[in-house]
């Protein structure tokens, strides 16, 4: 239990958007996690052989159980782990790719198609200082439907019951019961 005069950690820090620095003195223990994620992740890519090994295999990665109802084909990919989220009745198809640092909460309901990429953490445009992490939380409302090859940027909100067409680049909110498609996405039809 911490009070008020503890330091927040450099995890706290991370999930309250935070910028992470390669110099911040506590940068070792987060290079420890994404060591283990990796590693974790090769093993179970390897090794999970159906879904309830690739889901036992994930939650010892994320660091909370996955409910029986949701099912990831593999492989899977995430650089951190510790900062994703999910519901239940959840479907992650192959070759999915999150990076979570900045967060990443999926909803029950929620289907993803193949080679999806959910990136949570940017980079400055300032070339001085292009190593450092800017993270921003993604969530993805109840029911939603994201197309093969989409990406969802950073920062970003996909409403309720809404669709990210295949090949999306979303770099915006898109709004409940909507479809979105292109680059960047734009809305294409309300449902």
């Amino acid at each position: 239990m911490s009070n008020s005069s503890d330091p927040i950690d450099i995890f706290q820090r991370l999930q309250a958007g935070e910028l992470l620095r390669k110099d911040d003195q506590e940068y070792g223990r987060f290079s420890e996690v994404v060591t283990r994620t990796i590693r974790l992740c090769v093993e179970m890519n390897a090794s999970a052989t159906n879904v309830d090994q690739v889901r036992a295999q994930l939650s010892d990665i994320i660091g909370s159980p996955i409910d029986k109802s949701t099912a990831i084909f593999p492989p899977f990919y995430t650089n951190f782990g510790r900062s994703i989220r999910l519901g239940k009745n959840i479907f992650i198809n192959h070759a999915c790719s999150f990076l979570d640092i900045g967060g990443i909460t999926i909803e029950d309901e929620v289907q993803i198609g193949p080679r999806v990429n959910l990136t949570s953490e940017n980079h400055p445009l300032d070339p001085t200082d292009r190593t450092t992490l800017i993270p921003r939380p993604i969530v993805i409302k109840r029911n939603a439907w994201i197309g093969a090859g989409a990406t969802i940027l950073p920062g970003v909100t996909i409403g309720e019951n809404s669709i990210v067409a295949a090949g999306a680049v979303v770099s915006r909110d898109v709004p409940p019961n909507t479809v979105v498609a292109g680059i960047p996405a734009k809305v294409v039809k309300s449902l």
